[in-house]
């Protein structure tokens, strides 16, 4: 009987010994759980914060033809975003001819008056590849020269990411198509970007080389 109660006494000290051990290493698997649980919601915030530089960095302006823009002045990024669109294309020497062209149809204060607008530029050699007498011929005629320049117009600001495939209402009331990514684009399949995401005060601009022609 007294050697029961002592295998008795020993079974039960034994297992209070042992008892704290088995809580604190249930209490340490616990936290090494939290933690590792903390170390993953901790990579999503990481992989956000990594996937945030590209877009920052898409947000600029893009292209070959960029380089030829001016590093300062009026002409410069910086100098256009301060400037209404056709403003901010008057000083820029690649775009004398559409600056003329859009003088010529009366559509400076419409252009500088609109509120957040996309604008297809096409370069002074886009015009080029059109044959003089028809360049000449389509500036005398108002009403031809206002319907081609607001086909280039499309009434909310377009970033690179909606042009990979799209397909916008002009202020022509007909529309363009776009598609690319990166920095190529192309509008109607046959014109290319060649400076795009340039901001003005209330135009995003994509600088083309090539006329846009309504159907």
């Amino acid at each position: 009987m007294n050697a029961l109660r002592f295998r008795r006494t020993a079974v039960a000290v034994a297992a209070a010994a042992v008892l704290p051990f088995a809580l604190a290493a249930c209490s340490e698997s616990g936290k090494s759980t939290d933690a590792g649980a903390s170390a993953d919601n901790a990579k999503p915030a990481d992989s956000a914060a990594g996937a945030a530089e590209p877009s920052a960095a898409a947000d600029g302006p893009f292209g070959s033809a960029c380089a030829g823009v001016p590093a300062e002045g009026a002409g410069s990024f910086d100098g256009m975003a301060k400037d209404p669109v056709a403003t901010a294309a008057s000083n820029n020497p690649a775009l004398s001819t559409l600056v003329t062209a859009v003088k010529q149809a009366g559509l400076v204060d419409t252009l500088n008056n609109a509120k957040d607008i996309t604008v297809f530029a096409p370069t002074n050699d886009a015009f080029a590849k059109i044959p003089k007498a028809d360049l000449d011929k389509v500036l005398a005629d108002k009403a031809t020269l206002t319907k081609i320049l607001t086909y280039h117009v499309v009434g909310e600001k377009l970033t690179p990411k909606q042009l990979e495939n799209g397909s916008f209402d002009t202020l022509e009331k007909t529309k363009v198509t776009t598609a690319g990514s990166g920095e190529a684009y192309k509008v109607n399949g046959t014109s290319s970007v060649v400076c795009g995401n340039v901001k003005t005060a209330n135009a995003n601009v994509y600088i083309v080389d090539t006329v846009l022609m309504p159907k």
